[in-house]
């Protein structure tokens, strides 16, 4: 859920003519085909690249020569992260004490929930598919059409909004000013007993910075070969060869870019009806050139967060990778290629903690 409300205008997305002769999909192949290169060579440039964690291995590798980078370790604040696990799960959050931010981002289904359409206060059901919270803050932008900078601003708007949490800041805080112990948290924390609305958002988002999880694939990245299997191993050549990498790279293996969803073909004339939340950064610019472009999401925990696409209108990972294969890329993608590329998605999930 946690994507209903209206923004801002924003920036400039890449887009393409929704039905490309064959001569422009020759183009387009060519141009991922120099992105897969170039994805690699920036994201090795960044300054924001991590250092090689020092793994044992038969064959270290360095970071550099991947387009894909590990997660780092964040710095966090102890005490705002106990403060802000507390209120992820408070239902106190919404207008009618039922709904936390816990009903729509369940962190044992992948930060997402298995609703096509999450189920907000009264039993409303929202307009778009609940994209995960557990690795949101390496996201360049917040919501399917990165209407927000910050996890912060992203905090608000469902406990605002009348179908999600249909709150508001003024009850909000009348609630939490009467738990004596949160307030006595608080106070350690700021040196203030009077809670505020940059309290709330600033505890919640310092605890939505905690759950990030590396995967078997960060420790096969910091060098231990032994970490995925010859089909995981071959599924991630795959994603590459197959130029998937052009718009899943970097730390969050997406959350960097926008995308039209329908590069090298239709979705939206092929999928008929449509909805407000198709229109993706449109809703937010209001420049035509943004229609049907949307942020491209992390692949971290993907298979934890069935189903799949803002319209959730792939039911498995599979489906969602044969989607991907014919709109984004202009091929239909081998059954053997597919079960590969998912073998390696599969690798992505984070590991439980020690």
């Amino acid at each position: 859920m946690c994507d209903n409300e209206p923004g801002p205008a924003l920036f400039d997305a890449f887009t393409l003519n929704p039905k490309p002769s064959p001569l422009l999909k020759s183009i387009v192949g060519a141009i991922l085909t120099l992105a897969t290169g170039l994805a690699a060579y920036l994201w090795a440039s960044s300054p924001l690249t991590a250092p090689a964690e020092d793994v044992s291995a038969p064959a270290p590798r360095k970071i550099a020569s991947e387009p894909i980078l590990p997660l780092p370790s964040p710095q966090l604040d102890p005490a705002k992260v106990a403060l802000g696990r507390h209120l992820f799960f408070d239902p106190r959050l919404s207008a009618d004490n039922t709904i936390a931010c816990a009903n729509c981002h369940d962190l044992k289904r992948g930060g997402a929930d298995s609703h096509p359409l999450s189920i907000g206060i009264r039993g409303q059901a929202g307009n778009i598919n609940s994209p995960s919270v557990l690795n949101a803050a390496y996201n360049f932008r917040q919501f399917w059409d990165g209407r927000v900078a910050s996890l912060k601003e992203q905090v608000g708007g469902p406990i605002n909004n009348p179908v999600e949490m249909g709150s508001n800041w003024p009850q909000v805080i009348v609630k939490l000013q009467a738990d004596r112990e949160l307030t006595q948290a608080l106070a350690q924390i700021y040196g203030d007993r009077q809670w505020k609305p940059e309290y709330v958002t600033d505890v919640i988002a310092e605890f939505e910075r905690s759950l990030p999880r590396p995967s078997r694939f960060d420790r096969w990245l910091g060098g231990d070969v032994t970490a995925l299997s010859s089909d995981e191993a071959a599924g991630y050549r795959l994603f590459k060869e197959h130029g998937c990498i052009a718009c899943h790279q970097g730390v969050n293996i997406g959350g960097n870019l926008y995308q039209r969803f329908g590069v090298m073909d239709d979705y939206f004339a092929n999928k008929g009806t449509q909805t407000a939340a198709d229109q993706g950064l449109f809703n937010v610019s209001g420049r035509e050139a943004d229609r049907h472009v949307f942020k491209v999401p992390s692949l971290r925990n993907v298979a934890l967060t069935a189903p799949y696409f803002h319209d959730a209108s792939a039911a498995t990972l599979e489906d969602a990778v044969r989607v991907m294969g014919r709109y984004q890329l202009g091929v239909e993608l081998p059954t053997q290629d597919t079960r590969l590329i998912v073998a390696f998605l599969r690798a992505l999930d984070g590991e439980p903690q020690p």
